[in-house]
């Protein structure tokens, strides 16, 4: 039942036929604009206020794609909103069946209706309910359908030789087909001669003084690229991998591909995890574009890369043998530091920064594990200390009480003159334009009468949750520092250092002087794991 001094809101998505079909003939911002009059005025004549406004713009059609209604379902979750407003329900789900019965379930468990220009669905309401289903069944059939005519479209367009990607490839730039639909490539002035720099230098090579050509790899093409001062387009150094992506490029070749990415869906943990991988079977057509190198030449360096192609260095029995796996970073660059293994010029275990561009020096893997569990409890002592000066005075919790208290009396001020714009609407004192800039700004200060009640409360608890702390985290790390050494299974090693350390951070800027390999030059910042309040 619609509650006129309820709470409410709108949720704006611009969906696939408006990107598509441009079914408006206006931009995505004209579309959600338009959208949010149509959701303002419908308030308007229904009596009720709007408090906050969803906005999302997403290629994703899935729940898992769309942060702004996982924010939604997760406030209809918890009975912030008596109503949200759509301008359909189409725009709430689209994705799958199981996405469309979370939605389904999310407003009927919470009893927050859905509110649309035609019609008021109570999810109390048995007939509602039905009609809110058969409303998200027939939206994903015309999803489908939809996804199966762009997909005929843009096969069609690749089988045409015609460019389908977001992106051009690296010197290259993505250009509108005169007198025709759809894109090709060209030329970029300054990458393209890079480019060709690139294949002639791992297919012929470099002159040499004695005039022969020595053929350069990815690595060595990096660090040459890095040293003539040219950069590549996203990143500040080329790296082996960027240089291998160009050379396996068909495009330069002047060929399109379909099929190269494809998403791979599966169930994690009951969510849906959705990645694009390589895939080995896709399809090449000739394109329209200018090539660089011919057919022959890029089948030829294929079957180069595949020959000097790295070994895996999975260990066969697949035990962990660096107890700081996934937990030390390069304070340098930020990459996650690798162990080195004893061989004939390392006497020591040792862990490395693997980024080839950074100056970070190695260290014995054994002196950065005694290193950390020494800051650990440095840090342990300290933070004893802390907890034992902590003031527990009942003032200062009862100063914190009023402040929040205070608070929500300002919410409940700003509400009034949220209700007051509707008036004032009403009479025709503001314009659609005046009405929508004070509803907002409004409504973003009563969002931050809202983050400051948040903190406010997590502040409080945070003091009441004290004790718990010190009962808990102070006697798991004591037990860690004192047995860590006495445990020889490196995989436990790991997951003791883990349940109390996000992640540590290492810096050494000298190398240790021959007969000096054991001497603990090097910086480390640990980051302690504290407790989730309860």
């Amino acid at each position: 039942m619609l509650k006129t001094d309820g709470k409410y809101c709108i949720y704006l998505r611009k969906s696939r036929a408006d990107r598509d079909t441009q079914l408006y003939n206006h931009s995505k911002e004209d579309v959600l604009k338009r959208h949010r009059e149509i959701l303002l005025s419908t308030s308007r004549n229904l009596g009720i206020h709007i408090s906050k406004i969803f906005e999302e713009v997403v290629s994703g059609d899935t729940i898992a794609a769309r942060p702004e209604v996982q924010k939604l379902l997760s406030e209809v979750e918890n009975n912030l909103w008596d109503g949200v407003l759509v301008v359909e329900v189409e725009r709430l789900a689209r994705g799958d069946t199981k996405d469309q019965g979370t939605i389904a379930d999310t407003f009927k468990y919470s009893d927050t209706l859905i509110i649309t220009p035609q019609k008021i669905y109570d999810p109390s309401s048995e007939f509602d309910e039905e009609y809110f289903e058969f409303g998200l069944f027939m939206s994903r059939r015309e999803y489908k359908t939809i996804n199966r005519r762009l997909n005929r479209g843009r096969i069609k367009s690749v089988k045409e030789g015609k460019w389908i990607a977001a992106e051009a490839p690296y010197g290259y730039r993505k250009v509108k087909i005169k007198g025709d639909k759809g894109y090709t490539i060209a030329f970029l002035e300054g990458e393209i001669d890079v480019a060709r720099m690139i294949f002639n230098w791992f297919r012929i090579g470099e002159l040499q003084e004695n005039g022969t050509y020595k053929t350069l790899s990815p690595d060595n093409i990096a660090v040459r690229l890095d040293s003539m001062g040219i950069n590549p387009r996203k990143a500040k150094k080329w790296s082996r991998a960027t240089i291998r992506d160009i050379l396996t490029n068909p495009a330069y070749a002047g060929m399109v591909r379909w099929g190269y990415k494809k998403e791979e869906k599966r169930m994690v943990g009951g969510i849906l995890s959705v990645e694009r991988r390589r895939s080995k079977d896709f399809h090449l057509y000739d394109g329209i574009h200018p090539a660089i190198i011919t057919k022959e030449d890029h089948y030829a360096i294929l079957r180069k890369l595949t020959g000097n192609a790295r070994s895996s260095s999975v260990n066969s029995n697949n035990k962990l043998k660096n107890p700081l796996s996934g937990l030390v970073y390069c304070d340098n660059c930020g990459h996650l530091t690798t162990r080195l293994g004893q061989n004939s010029k390392n006497k020591y275990e040792t862990i490395k920064c693997p980024n080839r561009n950074c100056d970070n020096v190695s260290a014995p893997l054994v002196l950065v594990e005694e290193k950390i569990l020494a800051s650990l409890s440095d840090w342990l002592s300290k933070y004893k200390l802390e907890c034992d000066n902590k003031d527990f005075a009942a003032e200062e919790l009862h100063l914190k009480q009023a402040l929040i208290s205070n608070l929500y009396k300002d919410k409940e001020k700003v509400k009034r003159q949220l209700d007051k714009t509707y008036t004032l609407l009403e009479q025709e004192v503001y314009t659609i334009e005046i009405f929508v800039q004070r509803n907002k700004a409004l409504t973003d200060q009563l969002q931050a009468i809202n983050t400051n009640i948040i903190d406010l409360e997590s502040a409080y608890n945070a003091e009441l949750n004290t004790k718990y702390e010190y009962e808990e985290l102070i006697p798991k790390m004591e037990n860690i520092i004192d047995i860590y050494f006495k445990i020889e299974d490196i995989q436990t090693r790991n997951e003791l250092l883990k349940s109390v350390l996000e992640k540590v951070t290492y810096k050494k800027t000298v190398r240790n002087t021959k007969g000096n390999a054991l001497n603990a030059n090097f910086e480390i910042t640990i980051f302690p794991k504290l407790p989730k309040k309860k």
